[in-house]
């Protein structure tokens, strides 16, 4: 009860204490009503003849329900203004020391009386808590004194708990697919932040984004792309089979039919009249910014080309489907169908660039989401590169993981980029020194067991990794036929083709001081089991002139997207012979075609060679505009002749009499003494 309050009663109880009393039923002769008298007369029956207003207040209040703290304490005050009015004589010093006693015994009472008797509203407890930490010392120490051993408590909990909760965190990561994505991580202004902090990426100033920008995960839209309206592509669920969401992407008729147009534009084999789709016709045409990008990187302007990606992307996600999830891993797509295929390139591509970029965090969750469209057949064969992007996210764990749960089934360690990564992941591993004792000691073992497997069956790495990491072997190493070049030249050419790649690609991870002693102690301890003719030995030389005889289509589409030049020179004629184009390498030869483009109506293959040069002198001449259908004779096959020799001189005439010669400028002063040089 505030002060104001009390004040406020107390000159209500002093005017209304003579007529009161009678009317009360309480004894003129006593000094003042009792605490107990003034909480019965107010619960009382007889409050008919109360002419105190203030005294209604709590008539809704239940008769058995005790006397509140507020109707207690005006009891009490009521009784000191009659001890007050006995002592009118008294001095004033003497009246300040009473009222001064009365704000201590008030609040003496309001600290003992009943706190836990309930109240109708907070606001009496919240003063009570205000004013006890206002005006006394000693809560404020007890409340410091609660804090502190709250914070001490907290302490030696974080201390107890510590590698409990590390532990179960580690075990939360583990329970989830192996596949996982967060969307956090598809950013890659998070992992920007993360290295050179916020300020150093977004700068001083906030680009405003326009309101009719749709906010997506994969790219972030900027405000000079152009508006994004409905494209013509749709997504569709297809079926669910086995726990798998099987989705497809639509083209609609409008589409389609730009889609036709950017086909005769890449035949002409002109970028230029891609151009013109893009802008009049269809601004977010998938296919047309994959093929500009890389015509835009060919260039040299990798920031158009990369915004060219982007803006593929967003007009792909803005036509997802409802029930399409990015993270959970269980929605595919069909790389047969041709309509699917530009988001597999367009995500590939956008990864290699984020990779450029320094982003390999961002770049790992992108590829695995590449992986987590078609599992199975990996179309793009990104299981050659999401080794690459593990080890320098440094994300050790999810690639060990990765090679236990999938070994069994998709048999990893004969593809020489895992079998030389993993041991490479183990060994950094074995590095850090917040994991225990036994778990560095595992760790060690398992990549010196993992590399001397890996050396042994594919012993052409070593040397073309020593000579990219600039480091020259020891005479043992280098003169062993092992090692030597006869073991480049004798595997075949699909293992010629994933070697060079790994090593084209990851060369830069080994150059390590520790990891080339470490790499070199099991160099040593493999030559000792060949030297001992060690029957692991010639199982592996079997297994490599058995296996890699010729590599599928979807390892030559990731070489020709990766562009490695060390893997685009094993590249097998039938690959490189053909056209290749940007918007769709390399297709699969089972598509699933859901619709055709339609034949072209011209013949150029029955023209002349005459006829194809006049055309390229006049366009509207036409040698052969009379021949008619097949089938049709034609009377008299020299008329045909005299006719299409009459165009011929009737065009020429007339490209004659549209040339115009040029005269020589006339000089001024043609009497001028110039010489001429």
């Amino acid at each position: 009860m505030s002060r104001r309050a009390v004040r406020r009663l107390r000159g209500e109880q002093r005017a209304q204490e003579e007529p009161g009393l009678g009317q009360l039923g309480l004894d003129s002769g006593s000094e003042g009503p009792s605490p107990a008298a003034a909480g019965r007369a107010r619960r009382g029956p007889a409050r008919t003849g109360v002419s105190n207003r203030f005294e209604l207040i709590p008539a809704e209040e239940s008769e058995d329900e005790p006397p509140s703290r507020e109707e207690q304490a005006d009891a009490w005050l009521g009784e000191r203004d009659a001890a007050e009015r006995s002592n009118e004589g008294a001095v004033t010093e003497e009246a300040e020391g009473d009222g001064q006693r009365d704000g201590e015994e008030a609040e003496q009472l309001e600290q003992t009386v009943t706190e836990p008797q309930p109240v109708l509203s907070n606001k009496p407890r919240k003063k009570k808590k205000k004013r006890k930490t206002k005006k006394t010392s000693s809560g404020e120490t007890l409340e410091d004194n609660d804090l502190e051993d709250i914070d001490s408590l907290l302490e030696k909990m974080e201390d107890t708990n510590g590698l409990s909760q590390q532990s179960q965190s580690g075990l939360i990561a583990d329970s989830r697919p192996l596949l996982y994505i967060e969307h956090r991580n598809l950013n890659p202004e998070n992992e920007l932040k993360r290295y050179f902090g916020a300020r150093a990426v977004l700068g001083d100033q906030r680009p405003r984004q326009r309101q009719y920008v749709r906010s997506t995960w994969l790219t972030a839209p900027k405000n000079t792309w152009p508006r994004y309206s409905s494209t013509g592509i749709t997504m569709q669920l297809l079926d669910t089979r086995r726990g798998a969401q099987h989705f497809t992407f639509k083209h609609h008729r409008e589409y389609q039919q730009v889609q036709f147009k950017f086909l005769d534009a890449v035949e002409s084999m002109d970028p230029n009249n891609i151009v013109p789709l893009l802008e009049a016709l269809e601004p977010y045409h998938v296919d047309s910014l994959l093929q500009l990008s890389d015509v835009c990187r060919m260039q040299e302007d990798q920031e158009m080309a990369r915004d060219l990606v982007e803006r593929a992307l967003y007009s792909l996600e803005c036509s997802f489907h409802p029930v399409f999830s990015l993270t959970s891993g269980t929605c595919r797509l069909d790389y047969r169908r041709p309509e699917n295929r530009a988001f597999f390139l367009a995500l590939f591509k956008h990864l290699m660039f984020l990779e450029k970029r320094g982003c390999p965090r961002t770049a790992l969750e992108f590829c695995k989401l590449i992986l987590s469209l078609d599992p199975e057949n990996d179309p793009l064969c990104v299981l050659l590169l999401i080794d690459f992007l593990s080890l320098r996210a440094r994300e050790y764990t999810f690639l060990t993981r990765m090679f236990q749960e999938w070994e069994s089934h998709r048999n990893l360690s004969q593809l020489p980029n895992f079998a030389f990564s993993v041991p490479l992941a183990y060994f950094f591993l074995s590095q850090q020194e917040e994991r225990s004792e036994p778990e560095l000691s595992q760790a060690r073992e398992r990549a010196a067991q993992l590399i001397q497997l890996a050396l042994i069956m594919f012993p052409s790495v070593l040397m073309p990794l020593l000579d990219h990491c600039s480091v020259q072997p020891d005479a043992r190493v280098a003169s062993h036929s092992f090692f030597g070049l006869n073991a480049r030249i004798s595997q075949p050419p699909a293992l010629n083709q994933l070697t060079s790649l790994y090593v084209g690609r990851t060369h830069s991870l080994w150059k390590d001081p520790a990891v080339m002693a470490w790499l070199e102690t099991n160099v040593h301890e493999v030559l000792r089991m060949v030297d001992a003719r060690d029957s692991l030995v010639e199982e592996s030389e079997h297994k490599r002139k058995m296996r890699y005889q010729s590599a599928p289509r979807n390892i030559y589409r990731h070489i020709i997207l990766s562009e490695m030049k060390e893997a685009m020179a094993a590249l097998p004629l039938e690959v490189t012979s053909q056209p290749v184009m940007g918007f769709d390498p390399l297709p699969p030869l089972d598509s699933i075609v859901s619709y055709t483009r339609p034949e072209r109506t011209n013949r150029p293959s029955n023209e002349s060679t005459l006829s194809l040069f006049f055309r390229s002198l006049l366009p509207n001449f036409n040698l052969q505009a009379d021949i008619r259908p097949d089938g049709e004779e034609e009377a008299g096959a020299g008329q045909d002749l005299n006719q299409g020799v009459n165009r011929l001189m009737a065009a020429m005439r007339d490209m004659l009499a549209n040339i115009q010669f040029q005269e020589p400028p006339r000089d001024d002063n043609p009497e001028g003494d110039g010489d001429w040089d």
